[in-house]
């Protein structure tokens, strides 16, 4: 039995690739593993304040400013809980939503989830991460591979935080005809857990 924390971060619901491949993922880690439960964040809904100074500063002075912190508290807590985590990332302009930039700046927070005490050291230990990409253009391979810029970021600040097991899997081309009337098929066929 495994705790699976889905974090989603498309505005479209259950029309959304993203959420469709994210969720066919789950659904594996449910046919290996019976009994494993599912918490779901939706970045979206949850509308992460973005930085200000004043959150900037309660990360500095956790204790003094416990209130400001209750939602990166909880979104923490989270994935120290999880056993497996579901990342959902439609791909906008080149890159991912806000919402879900928004969750990893309450995430990554020193002293709580790195640290410098013995050189940098990710905090968040022995856990597996799948990213379910969704774009309308192909970019795992070709002449596009270049201009994705959500996959390598959330490789290196995921490993940031200790986080470096990862497996990814796309629905790409949903944009492109003679693609995209398969893409979504052919994303979620793929999706092969050991």
């Amino acid at each position: 039995m495994k705790r699976i924390l889905h974090i989603s971060s498309s505005p479209r619901g259950e029309a959304s690739s993203s959420i469709m491949l994210a969720n066919r993922i789950i659904e594996k880690i449910q046919n290996l593993h019976p009994g494993s439960t599912v918490v779901v964040n939706d970045t979206t809904a949850k509308d992460y304040p973005h930085l200000d100074a004043q959150l900037i500063s309660a990360y500095k002075t956790m204790e003094e400013s416990a209130h400001l912190l209750k939602d990166s508290d909880a979104a923490v807590k989270e994935l120290f809980d999880a056993d497996i985590i579901v990342i959902g990332v439609p791909m906008y302009n080149f890159n991912m939503p806000s919402a879900l930039k928004a969750w990893i700046d309450h995430v990554v927070r020193p002293g709580v989830t790195f640290s410098y005490a013995n050189g940098l050291e990710g905090l968040l230990k022995d856990k597996k991460v799948y990213l379910a990409l969704a774009a309308h253009g192909v970019y795992s391979d070709g002449p596009m591979k270049d201009y994705d810029f959500s996959e390598p970021y959330l490789r290196y600040i995921l490993g940031f935080i200790g986080l470096t097991d990862i497996t990814s899997f796309r629905i790409e081309g949903g944009g492109i005809p003679g693609i995209m009337e398969t893409a979504v098929e052919k994303g979620l066929d793929s999706v092969v857990l050991a």
